[in-house]
């Protein structure tokens, strides 16, 4: 034996033993990575979920379709069942033209965009400071309280409207913007969400902001809430959202047209001049594209959200 075959010897074996090596570590129990074990592993899998979610999203688009082509014929082609997708008097903007004409439009959007703006601007203020208190204070019944207030999410809002509106009448705010906007600042979730939130930043960034001698106050503005931008972004988006879709209690809170909200002048307009579905078709959608807008800006924020918070059932 020569002393090339006692050097090449050791190479021949090491390499022999990778493949058994390999197998070894690919059998072993719990690391199995079959293409059946995992969604989407196989083609045939991936086709199945995307089937059914294209199912899915046809579902819900129907009636936004539906929608939207309604809003785009006049009132005889928008009852007519045998034409509902493709009109005999073609498409037209007559539905737009007389909502915007008889109804005060421009008035209630600016309304409703002026109180849905004040709405997330206060609560998520007050939720971010009483998120922080939660988080980082200790006091006296602090976990009662915080107990309270994730109670209070169980409440439905439809049952405080009638001591909201007492509370109006005694503050004598009925028919102004606070009445409708001081009530709506209320969110207990938010509360939640943004506390939560803040036991996730590590403590050794307060404590270094400690040392160069800041309070609770300088601490809760220099430095929760610059790390907390993305979700402060996606809570304002949120509460946006519910402000400018409300309709139950700015309908209760007001009885002045000049204070009227979108979806309440909708309403509105729907009533004075009966059951028009092209022209109520047509204020629905104007009364959607601010939110359509806000949605496609910030879309990465509001996944972002439902995948950090939970809302997503994770």
């Amino acid at each position: 034996m020569t002393s090339t075959d006692v050097r090449t010897r050791p190479a021949r074996r090491t390499v022999s033993t990778l493949p058994a090596a390999r197998r070894a570590h690919r059998d072993r129990p719990g690391e199995r990575r079959g293409p059946n074990l995992t969604l989407g592993a196989s083609r045939l899998s991936r086709t199945l979920a995307l089937a059914a979610l294209a199912v899915m999203a046809l579902i819900w688009l129907l009636p936004m379709a539906w929608a939207v082509l309604t809003a785009f014929k006049s009132e005889q082609d928008a009852s007519d069942p045998l034409h509902w997708i493709w009109p005999r008097g073609g498409f037209t903007l007559h539905g737009f033209r007389t909502v915007i004409e008889r109804g005060d439009l421009p008035l209630w959007m600016l309304n409703s965009l002026f109180i849905a703006a004040a709405v997330t601007v206060v609560t998520v203020t007050v939720s971010a400071m009483a998120g922080y208190a939660f988080s980082r204070t200790l006091f006296r019944g602090r976990r009662w309280l915080f107990t309270v207030v994730v109670a209070s999410i169980l409440v439905p809002p439809q049952l405080l409207i009638v001591p909201w509106f007492q509370q109006m009448l005694t503050l004598n705010l009925v028919d102004t913007y606070a009445a409708v906007i001081l009530p709506q600042t209320v969110a207990p979730v938010m509360v939640f969400i943004l506390k939560k939130h803040f036991d996730t930043i590590p403590r050794e960034l307060e404590e270094a902001a400690r040392i160069d001698g800041a309070g609770h106050a300088r601490v809760f503005w220099s430095v929760m809430m610059p790390l907390s931008r993305p979700m402060l972004a996606a809570v304002s988006i949120f509460v946006f959202i519910g402000a400018w879709n409300n309709f139950m209690w700015p309908f209760v809170s007001t009885s002045d047209p000049a204070l009227m909200t979108l979806p309440v002048g909708i309403t509105a307009v729907k009533d004075a001049y009966g059951v028009n579905y092209a022209q109520t078709m047509a204020s629905s959608v104007l009364a959607a594209l601010p939110l359509v807008l806000v949605f496609v800006f910030f879309q990465r924020h509001i996944v972002k959200s439902v995948a950090t918070t939970g809302l997503g059932g994770q």
